[in-house]
C-alpha cells in the first residue's frame, strides 16, 4: 500500500463543498473549480490547507505539499533591476538538481533573460522547475497557460512524481482530467450568477 500523504474527509463551507479524497504516493489529483471569480478564494484556502499552513478539522496532512508560486516583481524592480532567469534559479532552485538548467532547453532563454519578459508557458515552467528541484510533492495551477503549455507541464509533473511523489492541481477546467489519478469537482452551494453574494 502506498503511503497516505493527505486525507480529506470533505471541506464544506456555506458556499461550496469539496468531496472527500485521499492523496497517496504517485497520485495526480485534479480539483476542478469553476471559471469564476469566487474560485480564487477557494483556491487560496485549499493551497493553505494542503501546504500545511492552515489547519482544517476534516483534513489530515501527513506530508505538506509546496505550492508553485506565480512570479511577481515590484514595478521598481522591474524597471530598474529586473530579475533574470539566472538570478531567479540561483535564489529559488536546488543547484544540484537536474531541474536547475532545464529551462535552458528552450533555446532562446539564457541566464540574462528577464523573467518578466517570458511569455506564460515558460514563465510557469521556471517556477515549476525551481519547486521540483526541491520536492516532488507539489500543488500548482496553470493560470495563463495555453492548452499546449498545460499539457506539457502536466507531463513533466507526472514523470517527476513517479511512484513516490504526488501533485494536486487546481484548475478552472477538466482539460487535464486524462492525466489525473483522481478527479474532484467542486460542488457550489450558492448561485454563481448571483452577484449580490
Amino acid at each position: 500500500m502506498k503511503e497516505l500523504l493527505i486525507e480529506s474527509k470533505g471541506i464544506k463551507t456555506d458556499k461550496y463543498f469539496i468531496p472527500p479524497f485521499e492523496v497517496r504516493e504517485g497520485d495526480f489529483v485534479l480539483i476542478h473549480l469553476e471559471n469564476h471569480i469566487a474560485s480564487c478564494d477557494v483556491e487560496e484556502k485549499l493551497i493553505a490547507i494542503f501546504a500545511g499552513k492552515e489547519k482544517h478539522q476534516n483534513v489530515t496532512i501527513n506530508k505538506p505539499h509546496t505550492f508553485v508560486k506565480h512570479f511577481k516583481e515590484s514595478e521598481f524592480r522591474y524597471r530598474f533591476f529586473p530579475t533574470t532567469v539566472g538570478e531567479y534559479l540561483r535564489k529559488n532552485a536546488n543547484p544540484k538538481s537536474k531541474f536547475v538548467n532545464k529551462i535552458y532547453e528552450i533555446d532562446w532563454i539564457n541566464k540574462k533573460t528577464n523573467v518578466n519578459r517570458l511569455p506564460g508557458n515558460p514563465r510557469k515552467l521556471i517556477s515549476l522547475y525551481s519547486v521540483l528541484s526541491k520536492t516532488n510533492n507539489i500543488i500548482f495551477d496553470l493560470i495563463a497557460q495555453d492548452w499546449e503549455g498545460m499539457e506539457h507541464a502536466a507531463k513533466i509533473v507526472k514523470e517527476e512524481i513517479g511512484n513516490t511523489g504526488s501533485a494536486i492541481i487546481t484548475d478552472r477546467s477538466d482539460f487535464l482530467k486524462k492525466f489525473s489519478t483522481q478527479y474532484i469537482r467542486i460542488e457550489w452551494l450558492i448561485d454563481l450568477e448571483d452577484n449580490s453574494r
